[in-house]
């Protein structure tokens, strides 16, 4: 097989080079940018010998599994891993149920540093997966929350409690579903979005009727007016970001709308240090 013939090696290459160590919690001096080859190998729970082979084109194509690992591995996109798949085997990937549970050192750190504005990151099926200090204060405590509890649809729809502390609660559940909409299309309706959309169908007469609307929405901002158990009526200005690279994430700030708002956020900060 030629260099040229070679293209998931090449582009396999290409990614493992381009994701940050530091990103990942690896660190140490290194004479080239990216991930070694036996670095990726542990990552996928595979032999570097192999992986090292299938950069260079020996070996034959990998299972669906192993290349599945290895572009977690690389943190590769949708479209990354869709490519991944139709060089590598002739075929596009599966869809996958979403495993998404963290988001890189560097956006974390980000997100702590905003210590007066509530932040909070999401798949695309509305599982919170990162937070800081202020989100669990004025939102929820995400730290002592499963995966399922942390669902924000499924709190939306499921949870009494959830839509009694919402002032717009229509408007609010009316933004979710249509950004869930656009995003879980774009990612390929994963078994993840499947499941939320049976389960609540079954339950939620909200949820369908809002449901069959069929409003679609990307990133966007808006209001978020809460009622608060110790602070009371609080209010927010919302803005929603995709982050670059990858279209499974949303992150999302709160900004206090008023000094008092400014004011009783401090005092729930102050008061939970």
């Amino acid at each position: 097989m030629t260099k040229n013939e070679n293209q998931l090696g090449t582009f396999l290459m290409s990614r493992r080079k381009r994701v940050d160590p530091l990103a990942i919690g690896l660190s140490g001096k290194r004479r080239t940018s990216g991930l070694r080859r036996e670095e990726v190998a542990q990552r996928a729970n595979i032999s570097t010998t192999w992986y090292t082979w299938l950069e260079q084109g020996r070996g034959g194509a990998p299972s669906s599994r192993v290349l599945e690992s290895i572009c977690e591995a690389l943190l590769l996109t949708e479209a990354e891993r869709e490519h991944a798949f139709l060089i590598g085997k002739g075929q596009a990937p599966k869809s996958k149920k979403s495993t998404v549970t963290s988001i890189s050192h560097r956006l974390q750190r980000l997100i702590d540093a905003l210590s007066d504005i509530p932040a909070i990151v999401v798949s695309a099926e509305w599982d919170v997966i990162a937070w800081n200090k202020a989100a669990c204060v004025v939102l929820n405590d995400y730290t002592s929350m499963s995966v399922n509890e942390r669902n924000v649809l499924r709190r939306m729809f499921l949870d009494k409690r959830m839509k009694e502390s919402q002032q717009d609660w229509d408007s609010l559940a009316r933004y979710i579903l249509a950004t869930f909409r656009a995003k879980t299309t774009h990612t390929s309706n994963s078994e993840r979005a499947q499941e939320l959309i049976t389960e609540l169908s079954d339950v939620s007469s909200e949820f369908n009727a809002l449901w069959s609307e069929n409003n679609i929405q990307r990133t966007g901002e808006g209001m978020k007016n809460i009622i608060h158990p110790l602070a009371g009526a609080m209010s927010f200005e919302f803005s929603s970001f995709s982050i670059d690279g990858r279209p499974d994430l949303m992150l999302l700030l709160y900004n206090p709308t008023t000094i008092k708002d400014i004011r009783l956020l401090k005092k729930l900060l102050t008061s939970n240090n």
